[in-house]
């Protein structure tokens, strides 16, 4: 039941985005060997979702969490201690909790809008995926490191500029490895 449901607005967002589709092949006809309805799909629904991150890190960073330390008493594993207090920078807090809802938007639009030609295992999509985006988070954290910290730029142009070099680093694992058409493996 919920399944079919989400096919079907995922058949409506194809079909949204393939309307737009038509007029680039008519307008621009030699990009479309290049940009192919599979890359034009994938950039429609990672421009959506890149969108989306930047948004609902804005308004994290912005409204929720604001621009102090975040510390986090961790749990001991002596009776009646505390243990060790973990110090979040306010923009890598925002990043842990934007992180997840992203990657479960990003997955979910890959598998049934972009790489629906992939017929290997949903679960072993999500592992793969999640390796994938891992590295990209790898990324995104140097990043803000380095940028914010050490550069001095403000923490949400950081993150977008950030952001499109996961973009390429997201296509070709995402086609490659995790949606590939599997050959057995």
């Amino acid at each position: 039941f919920f399944l079919v449901d989400m096919q079907k607005i995922a058949k409506i967002i194809t079909n949204f985005i393939d309307f737009f589709y038509s007029p680039f092949k008519k307008w621009f006809p030699a990009l479309t060997s290049v940009v192919t309805e599979e890359i034009f799909r994938y950039g429609f629904c990672g421009a959506t979702n890149m969108v989306f991150d930047w948004v609902l890190y804005f308004l994290l960073y912005n409204f929720v969490i604001g621009h102090d330390l975040i510390y986090i008493n961790l749990p001991s594993f002596l009776a009646n201690s505390i243990g060790p207090t973990l110090c979040l920078t306010p923009h890598i807090a925002t990043l842990c909790i934007v992180f997840p809802i992203t990657l479960l938007t990003g997955f979910w639009l890959n598998k049934y809008v972009t790489f629906t030609q992939s017929d290997l295992h949903g679960g072993r999509q999500l592992f793969r995926y999640i390796l994938i985006v891992a590295l990209n988070l790898l990324v995104n954290y140097v990043g803000l490191k380095l940028c914010v910290e050490i550069w001095g730029w403000y923490p949400t142009p950081s993150k977008m500029v950030i952001t499109l070099l996961t973009v390429i680093i997201s296509f070709f694992g995402q086609k490659y490895f995790s949606f590939r058409k599997s050959t057995k493996d």
